[in-house]
């Protein structure tokens, strides 16, 4: 019998609190009474570099690795992030929930490359996109910071973990100075089709 893991892969720029973000879903799908592996890679995330963090959980998780076309879901922080990570999500039954935010690479900000155009649409032709304004509901919420939180929310309203978990996993994970206003960013998330 073949035993069910769900692969979740995270990726963006270095600040964007992606390595938060790993680390609620794991305690979500802890309380959820899963199995759960957490890895993450780190480029030159201190500079604005790419940040990779893979979350498994399931029955019985192995590896936190996860390999290419093997994502169930990726959730990006931003959009040329997304695009570089298509290639490890799941052929036709994967989602991809992106973030339609672009922060320019060190190349771009240097004059010697363009940031890809149409990246959405490019993506949209070859996976299941939930492409979502996660600054602007952000900053609806009084925080850029939030993008990460708004985005967790969105993944929480299609993963399978029950949602009476996410609460406890915010609380535990989220300092308590912070707590209301990344409550907020996530319901906000939550809400998002």
């Amino acid at each position: 019998m073949k035993r069910t893991i769900t692969n979740v892969l995270i990726v963006g720029v270095g600040g964007q609190g992606t390595l938060l973000a790993s680390r609620i879903i794991g305690r979500a799908a802890q309380l959820a009474g899963y199995d759960v592996s957490i890895s993450e890679v780190h480029g030159m995330s201190q500079r604005g570099g790419s940040v990779v963090t893979y979350v498994r959980f399931g029955e019985e998780v192995h590896s936190p690795l996860i390999d290419k076309g093997c994502a169930d879901y990726i959730l990006a922080f931003e959009e040329l992030e997304a695009y570089r990570a298509l290639p490890f999500l799941k052929p036709k039954i994967g989602l991809l929930i992106v973030n339609r935010q672009q922060m320019m690479p060190m190349p771009v900000l240097t004059g010697k490359a363009a940031y890809p155009e149409g990246l959405i649409e490019k993506m949209r032709q070859q996976a299941d996109v939930c492409a979502v304004d996660g600054l602007e509901t952000a900053l609806s919420c009084g925080n850029a910071k939030l993008v990460n939180t708004v985005l967790l929310g969105v993944f929480s309203a299609r993963a399978p973990i029950p949602g009476q978990v996410w609460e406890q996993a915010l609380t535990e994970c989220v300092p308590p100075r912070f707590l209301e206003i990344n409550r907020a960013a996530f319901l906000k998330g939550r809400e998002t089709k």
